[in-house]
């Protein structure tokens, strides 16, 4: 019996069943005994393995990790917050001109001898082109394309002039102007997908020549060149025009006006989102002249007839006002057209003009060096009678030996 009974606990007991009793097609558990010591055996190799020291040493590693993370952001948060806060306030607001209207010039008679009519024109801000040259050469390709007259390699080198990250890359690069109204009006459609192109509208002089010897008295307008920009840096950019000759550089000051300006808020493209301010500017103040457009007209008809009986080419000729000395009319030969100028001459249309052996751009009426003749007599008469060489009575014999 106590056999029997010692069999039936040691089946019952679920940590004596024996593998050898297991039916075929499931896994054997093992022994309680067997689990109890592979479980000490894993401690035991844990235990050998990791070294409870360099919990510190890790520590300490992330705490000066962190301690540098946190210096550099209060470095460029306190210390330079107010400077990286002025940065990216420069490149989110910017301040573009209002250009001011050119003053118009009038005869005596108020006909205006000039207009200002719309010019487009193209120019590029360095600092807004993709940094990625792919795509920066892509855009340059595209403006080449659209623009006959401007080759790709000419503008791959005035790009190449600017330092990336200078003033001047945020400063606005002339590319062209006088550009067609359909080409212009292509690549502003196509301006939103290519960041830091720029086409805009400025005010073109156009000459009313009633006569073309008033090109002389007039002169003309042109794009500014470095001399001049270094000159009047202050008050120009390199995309303006100014006068280069006669009037219009005369009294360039007066007739340009004061430009206005605004703010504007761009996005990471450099394209505008809103006007944030606006301040308006100044026209230039027109001018009148004395002269004469009927008379300046009849005098270069009555010039060319005597150039014509002598067959000559060159020659000058004023019409003064007696009473308060006015010039009414100047005419110089030969001449040319300054619109010319004001659109835009090829360097070999320039050089054809000024190399001419009449010299065209000559005005001789006030750069003329000439004898002079019978105007000098009154000048020595009037000597004479202010220091009592002649009289009243002998002055007609005086004058004789003069002549």
């Amino acid at each position: 019996m106590s056999f029997l009974f010692s069999k039936k606990f040691k089946r019952s007991h679920p940590f004596t069943i024996r593998q050898g009793d297991v039916k075929l097609g499931k896994l054997s558990r093992g022994s309680a005994d067997d689990w109890l010591e592979e479980t000490a055996s894993i401690k035991e190799t844990i235990g050998r393995n990791f070294d409870i020291n360099k919990i510190f040493k890790i520590n300490l590693a992330l705490i000066l990790f962190m301690g540098v993370i946190i210096g550099r952001a209060a470095w460029l948060q306190v210390v330079k917050g107010s400077y990286y806060y002025e940065l990216a306030e420069g490149n989110r607001i910017r301040v573009e001109r209002l250009e001011a209207k050119r003053g118009v010039i009038y005869d005596r008679a108020g006909r205006p001898l000039v207009r200002n009519s719309a010019n487009f024109l193209l120019y590029f801000v360095p600092a807004d082109l993709p940094k990625d040259a792919l795509a920066r050469q892509a855009i340059i390709k595209r403006v080449s394309e659209n623009l006959s007259d401007v080759k790709f390699e000419d503008i791959l080198n005035l790009l190449s002039k600017i330092k990336p990250g200078s003033l001047e890359s945020y400063q606005p690069l002339f590319v062209a102007d006088n550009i067609d109204y359909d080409k212009a009006m292509a690549l502003y459609l196509e301006s939103d997908n290519m960041p830091g192109v720029v086409i805009t509208n400025k005010t073109r002089r156009e000459y009313n020549l009633y006569s073309l010897s008033l090109s002389h008295i007039l002169g003309y307008t042109g794009k500014i060149n470095d001399k001049e920009l270094a000159q009047f840096g202050s008050e120009y950019l390199p995309i303006d025009y100014i006068g280069k000759s006669g009037m219009e550089n005369f009294w360039e000051n007066e007739m340009k006006g004061l430009n206005g300006k605004k703010q504007i808020e761009v996005d990471a493209l450099g394209k505008k989102k809103k006007i944030i301010n606006q301040e308006a500017g100044q026209d230039g103040h027109n001018l009148v002249l004395s002269i004469d457009v009927d008379l300046q007209k009849k005098l270069e008809d009555s010039v060319i007839s005597e150039l014509e009986k002598l067959h000559l080419n060159k020659a000058c000729a004023i019409a003064l006002d007696p009473n308060n000395g006015e010039v009414l009319a100047m005419v110089s030969f030969p001449s040319y057209n300054n619109n010319d100028f004001a659109h835009g001459l090829t360097t070999e249309q320039y050089q054809s003009i000024a190399n001419h052996p009449d010299r065209p751009l000559f005005n001789r009426c006030i750069s003329g060096e000439y004898p002079s003749g019978s105007v000098i007599k009154p000048v020595i008469a009037a000597a004479a009678l202010e220091e009592n060489v002649i009289n009243e009575k002998n002055a007609g014999r005086i004058k004789a030996k003069i002549i």
